[in-house]
C-alpha cells in the first residue's frame, strides 16, 4: 500500500503544532480549544496555510470527535438519574428556547429577511455546542460539580429540539412544503424518543454485549456499538452526538470505568481535530464585514445563556456562584450552528456570513468566559462546589 508522504508530513506537524498550543494554554490554566479553533482558521479555506492533504482527514475525522466527547461524558451518569433529571428540567428548555431563539429571530426580522431565514437565525442563536461544552467541562474539572447535571440537561434537551427543528429546517430552506417538512419532524422525534426509552429500560444488555477482560475487545466493542448508534440517529435526522450519549448511559460500574480509560487518548485525539474542523470551515474572509452586526448579537445571546443556565441550576439548588458558571459554560456555539448555516448557505446566502461570524465569535468566547468564572484551577485540584 502507498503512503502519501505530504499526508504525514502535514498530519505529524499538525499534531506536533496543536501539542505546542495545546500545552502554552494549559500553562496559564486555560482550555486549548479557542487556540485549536484559531488554528483551523488559519489552516481552512482562504487560511494562510492551507492544507491541501490533510483537509479531508480534518473534515473526515471531525464527526468521530464529537462522538466521543458525548460518548466519555455520558459514561459518567446512569441512565435513571440522568432521566429523572430531564424531566425535571424541561421548564429550563422551555426558558432557554424564549431567551436565546428569540434574538436570532429579531435579528433576521430587523434584517429584513423572510421566515425561513429568520428560523435559520433563531436556530443559530438558540443551540449550544455539547462538544465544545463536553470538553470544556471536563478541561475544567467540573464534571462532578453540582450544576453540571442542570448544564448536560439544557443541552441534551436542545439536541431533543434539534431533532425536530433540523428536519423541519432543511425541507424549508431547500424549497420544500410544511407538510412535508412537518412530517419528517414528527418522525425524527419519535424515534429519538423511542431510541431514549430504549436506553432507559433495555440499556444493561449493551454493557452485556460489550463487557470482556481484555482491553482491545472493550475498545472495539464500544466503539463499534457507538458509532452504528450513532450514525442511525444521524440518518433520522436526530443527533449523532446524542445517540452516542445514550450509548454512555446504558454503561455502569467497572465496565463504564474501563471504558473510559480506554477510550481517553482516542477521545483527545480526535476532540482536538474536532475543534479544529470547526475553524477550518470557516472563511476569514467572510468573519470581517459582519463582524459588528455579529458582536452585537453575541453580547446578547451570552447573556441570555447566561440567564438560562443560572435558572437551571438554581432550580437544583446550586448557590449563586455554581449558577454562574453553569451559565457561562452554555455560552459556547458550534457543530450544530454550522450545521443549519450549512443547510441555509445555498438558498439563504444572506444569514450565512453573519451567522459564521457569530458562531466563531461564541465558540472562542465561550471557553473563555467559562474558565474565568470558575475561580482559579489548580493543576492537582479537584472538582469546585
Amino acid at each position: 500500500m502507498q503512503v502519501s508522504w505530504a499526508l504525514l508530513l502535514q498530519l505529524g506537524a499538525l499534531l506536533a503544532t496543536l501539542a505546542v498550543l495545546g500545552g502554552v494554554a494549559r500553562r496559564f490554566a486555560l482550555s486549548p480549544i479557542p487556540v485549536y479553533l484559531l488554528a483551523g482558521l488559519s489552516l481552512g479555506k482562504g487560511g494562510i496555510l492551507p492544507l491541501a492533504a490533510g483537509g479531508q482527514f480534518i473534515t473526515t475525522s471531525a464527526p468521530i470527535g464529537i462522538v466521543l466527547l458525548l460518548l466519555t461524558l455520558g459514561l459518567e451518569f446512569s441512565a435513571a438519574e440522568f432521566a429523572a433529571s430531564l424531566r425535571h428540567h424541561l421548564p429550563s428548555a422551555g426558558v432557554d428556547i424564549v431567551l436565546n431563539a428569540a434574538p436570532g429571530a429579531v435579528a433576521g426580522w430587523l434584517l429584513g429577511l423572510d421566515g425561513v431565514a429568520i428560523l435559520c437565525l433563531a436556530g443559530v442563536t438558540y443551540i449550544s455546542s455539547s462538544g465544545v461544552i463536553a470538553r470544556l467541562l471536563e478541561d475544567l474539572r467540573r464534571l462532578g460539580n453540582r450544576e453540571t447535571p442542570a448544564v448536560l440537561s439544557v443541552l441534551v434537551l436542545e439536541d431533543f429540539a434539534m431533532a425536530a427543528y433540523l428536519p423541519l429546517f432543511a425541507v424549508l430552506a431547500a424549497g420544500g412544503g410544511w407538510l412535508r417538512a412537518v412530517g419528517g419532524m414528527v418522525v425524527a422525534v419519535a424515534a429519538l424518543l423511542a431510541a431514549f426509552a430504549a436506553s432507559y429500560r433495555w440499556g444493561h444488555h449493551v454493557g452485556r454485549l460489550v463487557e470482556h477482560p481484555d482491553s482491545e475487545q472493550l475498545l472495539l466493542r464500544v466503539l463499534g456499538v457507538t458509532l452504528i448508534v450513532a450514525a442511525i440517529a444521524e440518518s433520522l435526522h436526530a443527533s449523532a452526538a446524542v445517540g452516542a450519549f445514550l450509548v454512555g448511559l446504558t454503561l455502569t460500574g467497572d465496565t463504564a470505568g474501563r471504558a473510559r480509560k480506554v477510550l481517553g487518548p482516542l477521545r483527545d485525539l480526535f476532540a482536538a481535530i474536532f475543534f479544529l474542523a470547526i475553524g477550518f470551515s470557516v472563511d476569514p474572509h467572510e468573519l470581517i464585514p459582519m463582524l459588528p452586526a455579529a458582536l452585537l448579537l453575541a453580547v446578547v445571546t451570552a447573556a441570555t445563556k447566561v440567564a438560562t443556565g443560572m435558572f437551571a441550576a438554581r432550580r437544583d439548588g446550586v448557590a449563586r456562584r455554581g449558577q454562574l458558571r453553569a451559565g457561562t459554560a452554555l455560552i459556547a456555539r458550534g457543530e450544530f450552528s454550522l450545521i443549519i448555516i450549512g443547510l441555509a448557505g445555498t438558498s439563504i446566502p444572506a444569514v450565512a456570513a453573519l451567522a459564521t461570524s457569530y458562531v466563531f465569535i461564541m465558540a472562542i468566547a465561550g471557553p473563555v468566559l467559562t474558565r474565568y468564572t470558575g475561580g482559579p484551577l489548580a493543576p492537582s485540584a479537584g472538582p469546585a462546589r
